[in-house]
């Protein structure tokens, strides 16, 4: 019971700091809540709460399960947000963000890539992106390529330098020609 109101206690303040951090990465009609159910009957390992999040991402929508409501761009978005609200408390020190930017273009793209940029001061950020508005943020500039090589697809990973960055960054925002 301890646990339970201590729960229902910094889940009210998870919620007000994920509203912030959703408005921020260009949600601006978001509504998110956070629903703790107490359960005395049904008692598991994680107590005898059943936590859920709840998020409305339009204008006069109910807010709904969040699995139910975010596509895959979106919940990329989401768990960014999350990510850079706890950043201060948690522990792990590598993140990686595998194509958060699916979906998303210009505005939405900037606003990711300055959480990204803010998390990368406490965390070790890895992020793959096909957004020069993302990939220009970084420190690091890694490429990925695959190469077809005695009739076997091989795929390669190199670190480039700066100028190697440079034209990269501009073959992503421009096509063939730089």
């Amino acid at each position: 019971q301890k646990a339970s109101k201590i729960r229902c206690k910094e889940a009210a303040k998870l919620e007000k700091e994920m509203k912030q951090a959703l408005l921020s990465l260009n949600f601006p009609y978001v509504d998110f809540a956070i629903e703790v159910e107490n359960s005395e009957t049904h008692l598991s390992t994680n107590g005898m709460d059943h936590v859920r999040f709840l998020i409305s991402l339009n204008a006069g929508q109910e807010k709904k399960p969040l699995s139910q409501v975010a596509s895959g761009g979106e919940l990329s978005r989401i768990m960014l947000a999350l990510k850079s609200v706890l950043a201060e408390q948690d522990e792990t020190e590598t993140l990686i963000f595998d194509e958060i930017d699916a979906g998303i273009s210009g505005r939405t793209a900037w606003k990711i890539s300055e959480k990204l940029a803010i998390l990368g001061r406490a965390h070790q950020v890895i992020c793959i992106t096909h957004l020069a508005q993302i990939a220009a943020m970084a420190d690091t500039h890694y490429l990925i390529e695959k190469r077809v090589e005695d009739q076997m697809t091989k795929t390669k990973i190199r670190q480039l330098d700066g100028e190697e960055s440079v034209q990269e960054l501009g073959r992503i925002l421009g096509g063939a020609k730089i």
